[in-house]
């Protein structure tokens, strides 16, 4: 039987008063870190324009990009771990796929951070696939569902995924490529 200490009893709290807080819509945290009352929403589909910053290629028949995640709203709000992922063909239906999170052939998982974005400011996460044909998904469409929300954006691919299979780094404000 695992014994809990004082320090950890107070992270195991802590972390499921942020789990609480992102399942209710809020960051659970200050920004200011006052203590002030206020908590920063979390930053839903609609605040959001989430788009391809930059597209990566590589040996092996490797391909990627650069996720990013614009705040287009009038307000501050926060996000925290990793984005959904899926695929669609051309008439937007649901390709099989799944993703896998952490680092990328790309890029270093930066880890489940709590971020703020300011209106106009961005967060990023890399994603990565292979196509090299192996019983593979051609995409018309990436289905990208931020951390917390229940609905997501397409953003237009146009690749083969093998197996449908997405590795995808955890959002952060820059996540540095590789190389």
């Amino acid at each position: 039987m695992t014994r809990l200490t004082a320090t950890r009893l107070v992270s195991v709290a802590a972390a499921a008063g942020i789990a609480l807080a992102a399942a209710s819509g809020t960051a659970g945290a200050t920004q200011d870190g006052t203590g002030a009352a206020s908590a920063t929403p979390t930053c839903g589909t609609s605040d959001l324009r989430i788009s391809f910053a930059e597209r990566l290629g590589g040996g092996m028949n490797h391909a990627g990009g650069t996720l990013e995640f614009k705040n287009t709203g009038k307000r501050t709000c926060a996000l925290r771990g990793y984005p959904g992922l899926g695929l669609a063909d051309s008439a937007r239906k649901a390709l099989s796929s799944r993703a896998v999170w952490g680092s990328t052939w790309y890029a270093d998982d930066p880890g489940n951070k709590l971020i703020y974005l300011k209106p106009g400011q961005a967060a990023q996460a890399n994603v990565a696939w292979t196509h090299s044909g192996t019983d593979a998904r051609k995409s018309t469409y990436l289905l990208v569902t931020p951390p917390a929300a229940r609905t997501h954006q397409a953003v237009p691919l146009g690749d083969l995924v093998d197996k449908g299979e997405l590795h995808v780094t955890a959002l952060a404000h820059k996540v540095p490529v590789r190389g």
